[in-house]
């Protein structure tokens, strides 16, 4: 499972938009877009971000599965 099928998962347990992850974050939705695209790869600050926001360690985000 890459990173963005792990961080829709998230989404979707948690009933929460990417758009909404995005305000609560600061992360850019034109990111976000861009990790689902797979045209961009994220940086480990950005997932340090996510990890932490979905209370996950950060290993989630960076081990594929």
């Amino acid at each position: 499972m890459c990173m963005y099928e792990k961080f829709a998962k998230l989404l979707e347990e948690r009933n929460l938009t990417a758009y909404q992850v995005s305000k609560d974050t600061g992360i850019a939705t034109a990111t976000l877009t861009e990790w689902k695209n797979n045209t961009y790869r994220p940086k480990v600050d950005k997932l340090m971000v996510l990890a932490k926001y979905f209370g996950v360690p950060l290993d989630y985000f960076l081990e594929d599965s």
